[in-house]
Parts: structure tokens; sequence; C-alpha cells
């Protein structure tokens, strides 16, 4: 049909204006090191915010993204980055110093380091959507078998609804803060490899 010859259409334009060209409304993706300063702007403000702390700093942040990108994932909206999770292979059944910054290549555990949402994004659940996505994506990746993340006690009832299970106490201290080490088997359970969508 014309929309000129048609009077009730006349003055509306078959394609709505400066909508061609949008980014997607929603898109999860891997991260790279050009968002490491997104990455970490919201992070600083989401830690040190509540603890003082933050899990990683900018070149850390760098590193992971560098070395195992895989292991990242972003929620970005409009383009913009809302929310994400950083991960690095660890070979070690607990959680030591040395997981706070390296990676190790031939490991079976993802270390979890961070999840955060950009403070305008929070109390919407995105935390929650975001490690769910995350813990489907370990599934398609036959190395991993397990996920490991350690975290205050208040945040662990929120990684506890995702299916983690607390392991006790983490060796690992920073400044004043102790955390509680938890896992998620991510291979084990014959119905996740049959309806993973891998």
């Amino acid at each position: 049909t014309s929309y000129i010859n048609n009077p009730l259409h006349h003055v509306r334009s078959p394609v709505p204006q400066g909508r061609r060209h949008t980014l997607p409304a929603s898109e999860f993706r891997s991260l790279s090191p050009e968002d490491a300063i997104s990455v970490f702007e919201i992070e600083r403000e989401a830690f040190i915010s509540v603890s003082g702390e933050c899990p990683l700093h900018l070149d850390e942040v760098r590193h992971f993204l560098t070395l195992c990108p895989e292991l990242s994932l972003g929620w970005f909206e409009e383009g913009r980055l809302v929310a994400f999770i950083i991960g690095s292979l660890w070979d070690q059944e607990r959680l030591t110093m040395d997981a706070l910054t390296l990676h190790k290549p031939h490991g079976a555990t993802v270390h979890i380091h961070v999840l955060a949402v950009h403070r305008t994004f929070r109390q919407q659940g995105k935390g929650s959507i975001l490690m769910w996505r995350y813990l489907q994506y370990l599934r398609c990746l036959p190395y991993v078998r397990r996920a490991v993340l350690m975290c205050e006690d208040f945040l662990v009832p929120f990684y506890q609804k995702s299916g983690f299970k607390a392991l006790g106490p983490a060796e690992i201290t920073v400044g004043p803060l102790n955390f509680i080490e938890m896992f998620y088997p991510v291979r084990g359970h014959s119905f996740m490899r049959r309806n993973s969508g891998c």
C-alpha cells in the first residue's frame, strides 16, 4: 500500500526516522581490553562505596580481558555497558592469593573475580540474570568443570539463589575483609549437558 495515497498515513514515514542504525537494545558478549575503562568505572563505584576495596584494579582488568576475554561477559543496552562478569581459569581446589592475579590456562575451574552492575541499573534483577547467562555459557566450554568465587557474608544468599554452595571461609583476606568461598558444579549433571543448548 502507498502511504502517500492513504489519508490515514500520509504524514507517517514507513520506517520510523532515526531507528535504522540503532544498536541492539540488549546484547550479551565477551569483553575486550577496549572495554576495560567502562568495566573499571562500574566496578570502582560498586565496590569502593560498599567495602572501600576493588576486586580488580584497571591494569588487572586489562590483564584478564587480554589473556582470557572468553571468560568474561558484558551486558550492553543500546551499546552501553550496564553489567559484567570477569573470570579466569584456576587449577586448584581452593582459591589462594595467586588466584587474584593469575590465569592458569590448563585449569578446569573458572574463578569469577567480579560481578558488578552499573548503579542506575541495580535492584532490577540484572545481576541474577547475568550470572544465569554466564553459567549457561560456561556449560558450553568443554574444559570447565566448576566455577568458584569468594564474597562477603551478606552476598552468600544472592549466590546461593544462582546455585552456588558455600565451601567455608576463604583463605584470602583483603585488608580487613574476610570472604566465604563458594562453588558451582558446571559439569556432572547429565540434564545440563543434554539441555544446555550449546
